[in-house]
């Protein structure tokens, strides 16, 4: 049986409606790694998340499900929504990191920040990007990543406006098809932006199908904890990102 703690402990903050990155981050769970939930409230879960919404939970207090969090004494702390920080742009999402550190005393990883991260690692400026939000969104998505320094060469969307729980429907043949209708022969890599899609499950089969790496936002995040935690083990079966060493 392979040890499920000792290791380290990795505190996630999850926004309320999600019901896909704690599934995801069981599957990237690494041997001797515990990891411990806290839930964001900040938006309406009858509301199309929009940039509105996202924006407002990027701007929510943290104060309570951070305190709560921080009763497991994590080691690093991740911040589990991409599209709530994209909605504010690098600065903003470089800031909320540094001040869950501040406050936690942990290292703190973003969604958002994760996947700029991976794209840096791999030596990656130019992306495919797929997602299951509104284009409003994804506009701002392909400017943050740009400030990033990462060029987006293509993107695709879904067809019609999800809510809050039709984005964590999609499954992974949706997901498939979403990033296979992004790639594109100058892009170096796809992007599937969003911790409540269904994108790990995918990565292995698209990457074989495109022939580049695949990064999404709960695969980059655990990349980046993992290296924060001085954890090098390759953990396979879930893309080129995580087979690698990361010390």
């Amino acid at each position: 049986m392979t040890p499920s703690r000792g290791r380290a402990r990795f505190g996630i903050l999850v926004p309320f409606t999600n019901t896909n990155l704690e599934p995801d981050m069981a599957l990237l769970q690494a041997q001797g790694i515990s990891m411990h939930f806290s839930r964001l409230g900040g938006y309406d879960q009858d509301e199309i998340p929009d940039a509105d919404q996202m924006h407002g939970l990027g701007a929510a207090e943290l104060d309570e499900p951070l305190r709560l969090l921080l009763g497991v004494r994590p080691d690093v702390i991740l911040y589990g929504c991409t599209s709530a920080t994209l909605t504010h742009g690098p600065a903003f999402d470089q800031d909320l990191a540094a001040r869950i550190k501040a406050e936690s005393g942990a290292e703190t990883v973003t969604a958002a920040g994760a996947l700029v991260h991976a794209l840096h690692i791999l030596g990656i400026h130019r992306i495919a990007f797929a997602s299951p939000y509104v284009p409003a969104i994804n506009d701002m998505a392909v400017g943050f990543l740009e400030q990033s320094g990462v060029q987006t060469v293509r993107r695709s969307e879904v067809l019609e406006t999800l809510d809050n729980y039709q984005q964590g429907e999609l499954d992974p043949q949706a997901v498939f098809n979403l990033g296979v209708a992004a790639d594109h022969r100058q892009a170096d890599a796809i992007v599937l932006s969003c911790t409540d899609m269904r994108s790990v499950e995918t990565i292995a089969r698209l990457e074989e199908a495109v022939g580049k790496p695949v990064i999404s936002s709960n695969q980059a995040m655990a990349f980046q904890a993992l290296q924060l935690a001085g954890i090098g083990d390759p953990l396979p079966g879930y893309g080129q990102l995580l087979e690698r060493e990361r010390l």
